[in-house]
């Protein structure tokens, strides 16, 4: 990851702001989805299709981080696997949920595979029995998951305007 092409990034979507715009003052986190290069080229791909508008991540990990939980109004750009930036979203909303009580829309609004929540269950289940052993944990279906919603803010070049309102 090149911090100065991500910082150059972000000044080039605060450049299409309104002085006064909120995002102005903001902070902003850069990372990729996914735990591995082809996953986060994936849903990279979802997102800046307007396909994949939500994502979750296991509470156990910000615990065991101790990283404070996103809240809404965060910017993040999306990054490729390769560390470079692709697009801008900003969380929408911030929810806690068990794994088990994932519902039918935020499968669909995760949009990966055919967006139901069978394969949601299944892909993600996959996810975190590969990813949770690194902090000592294993999945179960009443894990607690921190489920965000987003929507894409910033695509250069995108309809020769690169803000998306």
């Amino acid at each position: 990851m090149n911090q100065e092409i991500i910082e150059a990034f972000w000044r080039a979507y605060l450049a299409t702001l309104p002085a006064d715009a909120p995002a102005q003052n903001a902070a902003f986190v850069a990372e990729s989805f996914g735990d591995h290069p082809d996953l986060a080229d994936e849903l990279a791909a979802l997102v800046l299709a307007g396909v994949k508008t939500a994502t979750c991540s296991a509470l156990w990990e910000w615990e065991a981080e101790g990283a404070s939980l996103p809240q809404a109004g965060l910017h993040t750009i999306v990054l490729d696997a390769q560390g470079a930036p692709l697009c801008i979203i900003e969380t929408t909303a911030v929810f806690i949920c068990s794994y088990d009580q994932v519902d039918a829309l935020f499968a669909w609004e995760e949009g990966e595979g055919d967006r139901s929540l069978a394969h949601w269950r299944e892909a993600h289940a996959r996810f975190f029995t590969r990813t949770l052993p690194a902090i000592g944990r294993t999945f179960t279906p009443d894990m607690p998951l921190v489920c965000e919603r987003f929507r894409l803010v910033y695509r250069p070049g995108s309809a020769g305007d690169p803000h998306i309102r």
